[in-house]
């Protein structure tokens, strides 16, 4: 039988060579001082060899420990270095159907779908709040119960619309693995209801005319850069949303023709958007062009002019300028145009198509992204006047 210090001590020679211990174990030694556990075994009248692992990393205990399981497999008319490839094959079949696999290939097949913003969204939301507890785990095989568990600590951090979004993208990882053969069911359906999202606006908004206009004022005396100046004033006047607004490129700008041509893969729906730019807005970017023109942003970041304004730029200013987060966010902009458009008559669809709101048939959508246009430009202009008569009176 081997020892402890005889396996430690054993060296490299010319030739590979053995060291027995017993029962078929024994340590092959290679002339680069390589040193390997084997174990030889008969299994149907033939001689075989499988390998145990390689010192130090596999101690002589566990060595003995690989040999007498293989021994018991044996015992039993099992081949263990057969069992060793089906376990094998086993593990990499879970792997290929496990809940991350299938995530990441369901969503490696739509993100180019999706807009840049909600791409990134979705998967830092698996990686961050599924994955961990998910990852491995056989899509098949996940539970209600075990994904309720999930939502719960999303739910439980105050976050109770990213559970229930996290809840539809899940849904969708599972009704993608159904139809790839890899899950019966859909586990998320069960959940339906079971997240409860505060009734309310989902954009904090001020819709008030009057304190519309005293917003305005605020903003129209930001003592900051110039560049986030200039989306200050931008944002109400054209009401997009803020992902398309920091992003905006100066070749999407039409100011002589007073439109702007906002490309569909920067769309929350994916078809181009054509925001008609009031007198107003034209001069706001006339004023920005010296200064960020000579590149391809609109709005770059102070960091790179290679990158756009930050996700927060436009709140973080609100917050400077005193507007805290339970009155007004960037998006809030728009539900002040809906609220206000509507109350004052514009037409509703002209109103909802300015608002680039989804177009279920993407065909349709398409067809009709200048629907109202010359309604719409008028429509912009008569904005950008009252929001300015707003202002003036404060």
């Amino acid at each position: 039988m081997l020892s402890d210090i005889a396996v430690r001590a054993a060296k490299a020679a010319a030739k590979p060579y053995r060291l027995a211990d017993e029962k078929g174990l024994y340590l092959e030694v290679a002339p680069t001082g390589g040193k390997w556990w084997r174990l030889k075994y008969r299994f149907a009248g033939k001689e075989k060899r499988l390998s145990l692992g390689v010192y130090p990393t596999v101690t002589l205990k566990d060595a003995r420990e690989k040999r007498d399981a293989a021994r018991k497999l044996l015992a039993s008319h099992i081949d263990p270095s057969v069992e060793r490839r089906i376990q094998k094959a086993s593990r990499i079949e879970r792997a290929a159907n496990s809940f991350e696999t299938v995530a990441r290939e369901w969503f490696a097949k739509r993100s180019p779908n999706m807009a840049d913003s909600h791409r990134s969204r979705v998967l830092r939301a698996l990686e961050r709040d599924v994955f961990p507890w998910l990852a491995t785990r056989p899509v098949a095989e996940v539970t209600a119960p075990e994904l309720l568990l999930i939502l719960r600590r999303i739910e439980g951090r105050g976050a109770a619309e990213t559970a229930q979004r996290l809840r539809q993208i899940c849904g969708q990882v599972f009704r993608y693995a159904i139809a790839t053969g890899r899950a019966e069911c859909d586990p998320a359906a069960d959940l339906k209801g079971a997240i409860i999202v505060p009734r309310g606006g989902r954009f904090p908004a001020i819709t008030e005319p009057k304190a519309l206009g005293a917003l305005l004022h605020t903003l129209w005396g930001y003592q900051g850069t110039f560049v986030v100046r200039s989306a200050l004033r931008l944002a109400p006047y054209t009401f997009v949303r803020p992902g398309e607004l920091r992003k905006a490129e100066w070749r999407e700008l039409d100011l002589d023709g007073a439109l702007w041509k906002i490309p569909g893969p920067r769309m929350k729906g994916r078809v181009e958007h054509l925001v008609p730019l009031s007198r107003q807005a034209v001069e706001v970017l006339r004023e920005l062009q010296p200064l960020t023109g000579s590149g391809r942003l609109v709005f770059p970041s102070v960091r790179s002019a290679e990158r756009p304004m930050s996700d927060n730029t436009v709140l973080a200013a609100l917050r400077r300028l005193g507007v805290d987060k339970s009155e007004m966010v960037g998006h809030g902009f728009r539900a002040a145009a809906s609220t206000l458009l509507n109350e004052q008559g514009w037409n509703r669809d002209a109103i909802e198509r300015q608002l680039a709101h989804n177009e279920r048939d993407p065909v349709r959508a398409a067809y009709h992204r200048a629907d109202y246009l010359a309604e719409r430009r008028r429509m912009m202009q008569a904005w950008a006047d009252y929001l300015d008569g707003l202002r003036e009176q404060t």
